[in-house]
């Protein structure tokens, strides 16, 4: 019996419905963001998971902003306090890293920076979380 490929054909992505939200900087801009997807990833040797947020700063140009959460210090941070890292945390950890750039960077349409969260700066995020 020979085997046949799927009976349908991949289908492009579904338009899905964002809920835009808005963040007033310490910079002065007022950023509209949504969130757009998550998956894993690797940079270089380092395993996580990669978010992707789309933001715009004049609501006519929207531009991709990617944070890289490094496994190896959620794993490192989980090994410290004894208790595992949820998605939820992880996902708030992220959005923490995008409001911290927005804080942080002057132009930041103009270069979109390099985004992530290691082991330097996940105390600092999850103070600002009460975890």
């Amino acid at each position: 019996m020979a085997v046949l490929g799927l009976n349908n054909p991949r289908m492009p992505r579904p338009e899905t419905a964002h809920r835009v939200k808005s963040y007033s900087s310490a910079t002065g801009y007022v950023y509209q963001y949504y969130f757009y997807e998550v998956e894993k990833s690797k940079r270089g040797a380092a395993a996580g998971t990669e978010y992707v947020y789309m933001v715009s700063v004049d609501r006519k140009h929207v531009f991709p902003v990617r944070i890289f959460v490094r496994k190896d210090a959620l794993e490192k941070w989980s090994a410290s306090t004894g208790r595992e890292f949820t998605g939820t945390e992880e996902y708030a950890v992220a959005k923490m890293r995008l409001f911290q750039a927005f804080d942080e960077v002057e132009e930041f349409s103009g270069k979109t920076p390099d985004l992530s969260v290691d082991e330097s700066n996940l105390e600092t995020l999850l103070s600002q979380l009460d975890l």
